[in-house]
């Protein structure tokens, strides 16, 4: 690549004009786990499977637009959770 030539220009070949993509057309699957197969130079093949980890949430975008970061989500869980009587809080997790 020339020092001069622009990062920010799409070469010709990688032209989208006129596709369309629908959003979230893998999300149910990729939430139920999906599977990566990577083929290497020698020829052979290693498959690697991967889950969403235990106590993982994944957040819709109109949330996610609110709450960038786990921390921001910690802390509003938190606040509501303090909101809650603690009466119900005890029968909540008596529930589990």
């Amino acid at each position: 690549m020339k020092p001069t030539e622009n990062l920010d220009t799409m070469k010709k070949e990688y032209d989208f004009t006129g596709v369309t993509g629908i959003r979230g057309k893998y999300h149910e699957a990729y939430r139920k786990g999906h599977t990566v197969t990577v083929h290497n130079d020698d020829g052979t093949a290693t498959v690697h499977y991967f889950t969403q980890e235990e106590g993982a949430v994944m957040l819709e975008p109109d949330v996610r637009k609110y709450f960038s970061t786990a921390e921001a989500v910690n802390k509003a869980l938190r606040m509501l959770i303090s909101v809650i009587p603690e009466k119900n809080r005890k029968m909540e997790t008596a529930h589990r």
